[in-house]
Protein backbone atom coordinates (compact mmCIF):
# COMPACT_ATOMS: atom_id res chain seq x y z
CA UNK A 1 0.00 0.00 0.00
CA UNK A 2 1.31 3.36 -0.66
CA UNK A 3 1.70 6.04 1.49
CA UNK A 4 0.52 9.41 0.50
CA UNK A 5 3.06 11.56 2.16
CA UNK A 6 0.78 14.65 2.34
CA UNK A 7 -0.86 13.00 4.59
CA UNK A 8 1.27 12.02 7.18
CA UNK A 9 2.46 15.79 7.07
CA UNK A 10 -1.16 16.82 8.46
CA UNK A 11 -0.86 14.71 10.75
CA UNK A 12 2.20 15.69 12.13
CA UNK A 13 1.03 19.37 12.07
CA UNK A 14 -1.91 18.16 14.27
CA UNK A 15 0.56 15.96 16.61
CA UNK A 16 2.86 19.05 16.82
CA UNK A 17 -0.39 21.27 18.01
CA UNK A 18 -1.23 18.69 20.40
CA UNK A 19 2.29 18.46 21.50
CA UNK A 20 3.33 20.15 25.22
CA UNK A 21 5.55 21.92 23.57
CA UNK A 22 3.37 23.86 21.41
CA UNK A 23 0.44 24.61 23.75
CA UNK A 24 3.39 25.97 26.02
CA UNK A 25 4.39 28.38 23.30
CA UNK A 26 0.67 29.03 22.25
CA UNK A 27 0.19 30.28 25.93
CA UNK A 28 3.52 32.03 26.66
CA UNK A 29 2.93 34.27 22.93
CA UNK A 30 -0.39 35.08 24.39
CA UNK A 31 0.61 36.08 27.55
CA UNK A 32 3.06 38.15 25.63
CA UNK A 33 0.20 39.61 23.21
CA UNK A 34 -2.11 40.07 26.46
CA UNK A 35 0.71 42.79 28.27
CA UNK A 36 0.74 45.97 26.09
CA UNK A 37 4.10 46.88 27.23
CA UNK A 38 5.51 43.06 26.83
CA UNK A 39 3.54 43.06 23.16
CA UNK A 40 5.37 46.58 22.30
CA UNK A 41 8.40 45.63 23.20
CA UNK A 42 8.59 42.40 22.11
CA UNK A 43 7.33 43.44 18.48
CA UNK A 44 10.13 45.67 18.54
CA UNK A 45 12.70 43.25 19.07
CA UNK A 46 11.47 40.93 16.46
CA UNK A 47 10.93 43.85 14.15
CA UNK A 48 14.37 44.71 14.42
CA UNK A 49 15.09 41.10 14.24
CA UNK A 50 13.51 40.77 10.74
CA UNK A 51 15.60 43.75 9.71
CA UNK A 52 18.83 42.36 10.21
CA UNK A 53 18.14 38.68 9.10
CA UNK A 54 16.71 40.91 5.80
CA UNK A 55 20.06 42.58 5.40
CA UNK A 56 21.84 39.78 6.00
CA UNK A 57 19.55 37.62 3.36
CA UNK A 58 20.57 40.42 0.48
CA UNK A 59 24.34 40.39 1.81
CA UNK A 60 24.05 43.88 3.16
CA UNK A 61 26.63 44.74 6.10
CA UNK A 62 25.34 44.80 9.72
CA UNK A 63 27.16 48.35 10.76
CA UNK A 64 28.17 48.41 14.61
CA UNK A 65 25.74 50.46 15.76
CA UNK A 66 22.84 48.04 14.28
CA UNK A 67 25.32 45.13 16.37
CA UNK A 68 24.42 47.29 19.77
CA UNK A 69 21.19 48.44 19.07
CA UNK A 70 19.90 44.23 18.20
CA UNK A 71 22.25 43.80 21.63
CA UNK A 72 20.95 45.89 23.77
CA UNK A 73 17.11 44.99 22.44
CA UNK A 74 18.05 41.42 23.71
CA UNK A 75 19.43 42.32 26.66
CA UNK A 76 16.02 44.20 27.50
CA UNK A 77 13.57 41.59 26.47
CA UNK A 78 15.35 38.79 28.24
CA UNK A 79 14.78 41.11 31.59
CA UNK A 80 10.98 40.82 31.18
CA UNK A 81 9.56 37.51 32.78
CA UNK A 82 6.90 36.91 30.11
CA UNK A 83 9.09 37.39 27.07
CA UNK A 84 11.94 35.41 28.33
CA UNK A 85 9.77 32.29 28.91
CA UNK A 86 8.12 33.27 25.62
CA UNK A 87 12.01 32.93 23.72
CA UNK A 88 12.71 29.75 25.97
CA UNK A 89 9.39 28.31 24.74
CA UNK A 90 10.28 29.55 20.97
CA UNK A 91 13.55 27.66 21.52
CA UNK A 92 12.49 24.33 23.03
CA UNK A 93 9.52 24.34 20.23
CA UNK A 94 12.89 24.79 17.63
CA UNK A 95 14.81 22.48 19.28
CA UNK A 96 11.86 19.64 18.75
CA UNK A 97 11.22 21.14 14.67
CA UNK A 98 15.32 20.12 14.30
CA UNK A 99 15.04 17.04 15.53
CA UNK A 100 12.03 15.96 13.31
CA UNK A 101 13.75 17.49 10.26
CA UNK A 102 16.80 15.20 10.95
CA UNK A 103 14.19 12.43 10.95
CA UNK A 104 12.20 13.43 7.73
CA UNK A 105 15.21 13.65 6.15
CA UNK A 106 17.33 10.27 7.55
CA UNK A 107 16.21 8.36 3.98
CA UNK A 108 17.87 11.06 2.17
CA UNK A 109 20.95 10.92 4.32
CA UNK A 110 21.12 7.22 4.00
CA UNK A 111 20.66 7.77 0.49
CA UNK A 112 23.14 9.97 -0.37
CA UNK A 113 25.50 9.57 2.79
CA UNK A 114 26.27 11.94 5.51
CA UNK A 115 26.92 15.44 4.65
CA UNK A 116 30.97 16.51 6.38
Amino acid sequence: MAVNLYDSAYELEKAVRESDEYKALKQSYDDVNADPSAKAMFDNFRKIQMELQQKQMMGQDITQEEVEQAQKTVALVQQHAQISKLMEAEQRMSMMIAEMNKIIMKPLEDLYGAVE
